[in-house]
C-alpha cells in the first residue's frame, strides 16, 4: 500500500504522531501495542522522530522530504526528495530513516527520488512553526501567491522570526546552504536565516 504523497493533506499527520505513543516502554508490551496498528501508520509516526540534521527541530515529515511510504508484506519502502540536487544532508537523512524504521521491519528500503522536485510549499504548518521557533524565517507559500519560480529568489525584505519586524535587510544571498539567505533585523538587531522559496 502506498501512502499519499503528503500525509497532512489527508489528515494523517496528527493520527500518525500519536500512533506510537511515548518512545519509552520498549519490549514486549510496546511491540504488542504497535502490532495492533497498521504498519503504514506506525512508519509515518516513526518518521516524525527523524529530524533534519541541519535543523534538528524539524522532522523529515514536516520538512516535506518524505514523498511516499509503501508497506507490502512487512517490507517498508520510503521515498525521500532532496531539497536540492547534491544536498549534503540527504544521505544522513536516508541513513537516519533507515535506522529508525528497522525497529518495525527487517526489510527497509529508503530511496532518494527525483520523480518530482521538492518545493518549499511541502513544509507543513508545524514545520514552519518549528523553523520560526528555531530562529529561521520560513519561506512564503508559493502556490498561495499564484506564481512559479524558476530560480532561487531572495526576498528583499524578510520577516524577523524573533520580533516579527519587516525592518530587515539582506546581508548575504547565500547562507550556510544554497537554500538559505542571511538577513539582519534593524529593530531587535538579530541576524537570522530565511529559507528561500523553491
Amino acid at each position: 500500500m502506498v501512502a499519499p504523497q503528503h500525509p497532512s493533506s489527508a489528515g494523517q499527520v496528527p493520527a500518525a504522531r500519536e500512533a506510537l505513543g511515548p518512545r519509552s516502554g520498549s519490549g514486549p508490551d510496546r511491540r504488542l501495542r504497535l502490532a495492533s496498528k497498521p504498519l503504514e501508520t506506525v512508519v509515518w509516526a516513526a518518521l516524525h522522530d527523524v529530524y533534519d540534521p541541519e535543523i534538528p527541530t524539524i522532522s523529515v515529515v514536516d520538512l516535506g522530504v518524505v514523498r511516499t511510504v509503501a508497506t507490502d508484506n512487512g517490507r517498508v519502502t520510503v521515498e525521500l526528495l532532496p531539497t536540492f540536487v547534491g544536498c549534503p544532508a540527504i544521505e544522513v537523512m536516508r541513513a537516519a530513516v533507515e535506522e529508525r524504521l528497522f525497529e518495525f521491519a527487517d526489510d527497509v528500503s529508503v530511496e532518494i527520488s527525483f520523480a518530482e522536485p521538492w518545493t518549499s510549499d511541502r513544509i507543513t504548518a508545524d514545520g514552519r512553526a518549528a523553523l520560526r521557533e528555531s530562529g529561521f524565517a520560513p519561506p512564503s507559500p508559493i502556490r498561495a501567491n499564484g506564481r512559479e519560480l524558476s530560480v532561487l529568489p531572495s526576498l528583499p525584505v524578510a520577516e524577523c522570526p524573533y520580533c516579527g519586524s519587516r525592518n530587515t535587510t539582506l546581508e548575504n544571498a547565500f547562507g550556510p546552504t544554497l537554500c538559505r539567505a542571511i538577513y539582519h533585523c534593524a529593530d531587535c538587531r538579530q541576524p537570522f536565516e530565511q529559507f528561500k522559496e523553491v
